[in-house]
């Protein structure tokens, strides 16, 4: 589960949105503060910004950060713009208590947190004096810690050096980030790590060395125990493995932050902890719970020790237990396993209920199941005696109950939830439709010998009813939400149908309801991997037809990009500029395409989605379609520049992803081969094909061949099958490159990647990082027949919209309608799967009219 979903989850019920979206309606603060002559006041994003008409302030420079709580912070914001408002100072403030809430929230970014209002001093003297006199202002004002930055004292007054005006650069992967100007005149990037750091050419000014030095006084080294490992961090506060130095025992250290990691009702990681360990003590004769160690206080943070518990995630054992994506395991078996764990569980659950007290956060996750089977419940921050329960303001979203249930009935719904999940870990999607559950119980009936009578009580709890025959949830009819890919065209106007409702024209940052990296970027609402251009190629490309409203919405907002939007195909410009030409807006296509050959495009990364790979590609595009040499000679020059950076095999390390290089199609070698062979194709020169081979041999390098003789690319935690980051991905290239030269390694990773397309189960159905993809990847290898089967069981992930078939984007929380992870994807990949096999993904075509195919 990647926590960064839920923060998207707050504003719609169906689709992912950002609180900046809803910020213009919500409460706000210093709403109706006049300005003072000669101010103004623009909004910014989250921010609301302010300062002098005319005013001017340098590129870069210590600027200040205070922080705030909920219940101060009205007061804190008027003593701070009273104070810079008189000094004609400018500064920043998040515009309401929502947006204050959730940059605190547990899982919000560590290194952007607890910034509540920004202070930009225009010299070093008026800093130190504005830190002073601020920090004197505000004493006794509590606040979080600000972990990017250095803390002024006690109080919620930090300073950190970085950027004041928006300037991007592109980081050493090629991504636009924010940046400052380093000692030569370069933009480099401006980090904003959840640590203080003080860029190399800049001198800490002497009236924070004291500051500096008091932060670190504070270390691990007088306590009795030794950190041994890092589990994970949340903006709440680290957890880790470490050992009692005074009794050699092995213990978890969860770590609380005051004032931070906030849940949905303000209350934050501290109190939680407290009511942790409470409710653990109360528990203390309950099996399967973890046991409480010991508390203590380092500096302002608390720790709770934990019993250590030698097991695992249960999420963990069912990615690598599962039936549906391990074909040689055995179904009966992995039943008897996954209803033991049922039934342990139930037995805790029905124990914590006995003692009085509602558990409130069952889910996977927090489930550990050791080596034996035994199972141990951890993580009781949210539990609460049954007289004090309310909803539990910290849930997983494919085991939270919906607000029809209270007390008792929260767990159990969760354990409804558990028990369709051990078998088809698809209940998030449940929030969205809840007559869903009936539909996945009919699958696991299908596939497990599960007792029926086991999932009809599952189902009945989940609809609210006290047995199966009572539900009074709607079921979803059969057929409803049928995929059968012959049902063509009907099939395909039924989905183009639901985008096109899902349609917000309206708005300035999207036009379709797509992935949360819509709202990461000034170009997340516009782009061909999850904004409009890649929805209006998929409409145009199936035949669906594209709406001129639609279209012009599109190039209004393209007219004058917006600074820091990036260059690359997938996400950025370029794939602009080459949809809009498909859509016949060839005038405005090339306008674009120019204004990117104006930006510095040769610092980019190689990758296809974001860099040269993908550059390349859409200029050898433009110069086919315009017969313009420009673009030609532009397109050589950025593969020569990828083939220089390649590299050999071993350059690259065994595991993608994390710190270390993505392999695959969108980020990785398989990307770069992809244009390497249509730049071979052109030009005929051997060497462009030695290249590809190269890169697919880096790509082959980060897989890692499982147990059933399939290989997947290896993310070190994880192995991944899909079509972006994944090694069907690789193989879709691979067996292009095979096709101009026979190569008996490269022919047996092709044939292992192909067993990857065989799975009954896939964990999400969008086209770079789901069953679609494995669609598009069989129709890509002419294997229809079989494509055409894979997308009969997308039905699994189908959900209903205005009374249409939809799909679900990442981690199935909320509906999407883009391309790479939503309903237009799942479009593209059926319309891939047709006999006439008019639509294929960008550049995948090889072409037959260049050196190479003479």
């Amino acid at each position: 589960m990647d926590d960064r979903y839920d923060s998207y989850c707050a504003v719609d019920p169906l689709f992912y949105d950002s609180l900046s979206t809803a910020a213009s309606t919500a409460p706000r603060y210093a709403a109706d503060r006049p300005l003072p002559a000669g101010w103004e006041r623009e909004t910014k994003d989250d921010w609301l910004v302010y300062g002098p008409v005319g005013g001017t302030l340098p590129q870069q420079g210590w600027k200040i950060h205070i922080s705030a709580r909920l219940d101060n912070a009205e007061r804190v914001l008027t003593r701070v713009l009273d104070y810079c408002q008189a000094r004609d100072i400018p500064v920043k403030h998040l515009r309401g208590p929502r947006l204050l809430l959730m940059r605190n929230s547990k899982y919000a970014r560590r290194g952007s947190s607890g910034k509540f209002i920004t202070v930009y001093p225009r010299d070093d003297a008026e800093l130190e004096l504005t830190a002073k006199e601020l920090a004197d202002l505000l004493d006794g004002e509590p606040g979080p810690y600000v972990l990017s930055d250095l803390r002024y004292g006690a109080g919620p007054v930090h300073l950190r050096y970085g950027g004041f005006a928006a300037r991007y650069c592109l980081s050493p992967d090629g991504q636009v980030v924010p940046a400052i100007e380093d000692q030569h005149g370069r933009l480099v990037p401006d980090r904003r790590d959840p640590v203080f750091h003080v860029p190399e050419w800049v001198t800490l000014p002497d009236f924070l060395a004291p500051h500096l030095a008091a932060r670190n006084a504070t270390t691990t080294g007088d306590l009795p125990y030794r950190i041994e490992k890092v589990i994970h961090f949340s903006n709440g506060g680290g957890l880790y493995e470490a050992r009692d130095t005074r009794t050699d025992e092995r213990v978890v250290l969860k770590e609380a932050r005051p004032h931070a990691g906030l849940d949905s009702t303000g209350t934050d990681a501290v109190t939680r902890l407290h009511r942790e360990a409470e409710m653990l003590t109360r528990l203390a004769d309950v099996p399967h719970l973890v046991r409480v160690h010991d508390q203590f206080t380092l500096g302002e943070h608390e720790f709770l020790a934990l019993a250590y518990v030698d097991a695992r995630p249960l999420n963990r054992l069912i990615v690598e237990r599962h039936p549906l994506v391990h074909l040689d395991a055995d179904r009966a078996a992995y039943t008897r396993w996954a209803l033991d764990v049922d039934r342990q569980v139930s037995e805790a659950l029905a124990a914590i209920h006995a003692h009085g007290v509602v558990y409130g956060d069952l889910h996977m996750f927090n489930i550990l199941v050791a080596e034996d089977g035994t199972v141990t419940l951890v993580d009781f921050e949210v539990a609460a005696p049954l007289e004090e329960a309310t909803r539990p303001a910290l849930r997983n979203q494919a085991f939270a109950a919906p607000r029809d249930r209270t007390g008792f009935d929260v767990d159990r719904y969760a354990l409804a939830c558990l028990r369709l999940a051990l078998f088809l870990p698809l209940t998030a999607m449940l929030r969205l439709a809840p007559g869903k559950g009936a539909h996945l119980a009919d699958v696991i009936a299908e596939h497990f010998p599960v007792p029926r009578a086991l999932l009809d009580e599952a189902v009945a709890v989940l609809d609210g009813t006290p047995d199966a025959a009572a539900r009074t949830a709607p079921r979803l009819e059969p057929g409803t939400l049928e995929i059968d890919p012959d049902d063509w065209p009907g099939l395909r106007d039924r989905l183009a149908a639901a985008i096109v409702a899902s349609a917000t024209p309206h708005r300035d940052d999207r036009l379709f309801p797509g992935d949360i990296q819509q709202f990461t970027g000034a170009d997340g609402g516009l782009n061909v991997a999850h904004g409009a251009a890649g929805v209006l190629w998929a409409l145009h490309a199936t035949g669906a037809g594209v709406d001129p409203e639609h279209e012009r919405w599109l190039v209004d907002r393209v007219r004058e990009p917006a600074s820091g939007t990036r260059l690359g195909f997938y996400d950025g410009l370029h794939g602009i500029a080459y949809v809009l030409d498909r859509l016949g807006r060839h005038e405005e296509a090339l306008r674009l395409l120019d204004a990117c050959l104006a930006e510095p495009w040769h610092a980019l990364g190689a990758d296809l989605a974001s860099g040269l790979s993908g550059v390349a590609l859409n200029l050898a595009h433009f110069a086919d379609t315009t017969g313009d040499r420009r673009y030609l000679d532009a397109a050589r020059q950025a593969a020569s520049l990828v083939t220089e950076r390649l590299g050999p095999v071993d350059s690259v390390p065994e595991i993608s992803g994390g710190r270390n290089p993505w392999a695959g199609l969108t980020r990785g070698g398989a990307g770069i081969a992809l244009m390497l062979l249509r730049m071979y194709e052109r030009d005929g020169d051997p060497a462009l094909l030695d290249h590809a081979g190269t890169a697919l041999r880096q790509d082959l390098r980060r897989c890692v061949l499982r147990e059933a003789g399939h290989l997947e690319v290896n993310e070190g935690w994880r192995t991944m099958p899909y079509l972006a980051h994944g090694s069907v991905g690789v193989g879709l290239v691979l067996d292009q490159y095979l096709a101009h030269r026979a190569d008996e390694e490269l022919g047996d990773a092709a044939r292992a990647i192909r067993r990857c397309a065989d799975f009954p189960f896939y964990a999400q159905s969008g086209l770079f990082a789901g069953r679609a993809g494995i669609v598009a990847y069989l129709a890509e290898r002419g294997e229809l027949d079989q494509a055409r089967d894979q997308g009969r069981l997308l039905s699994w992930h189908a959900l209903p919209y205005r009374g249409l078939p939809a799909f679900p984007g990442e981690q199935l929380l909320r509906l999407s309608m883009d391309l790479a992870t939503g309903t237009a994807g799942v479009l593209t990949a059926l319309a891939a799967t047709r006999p006439e096999r008019t639509v294929r993904l960008p550049f995948l075509t090889p072409r037959t009219d260049g050196a190479a195919g003479d």
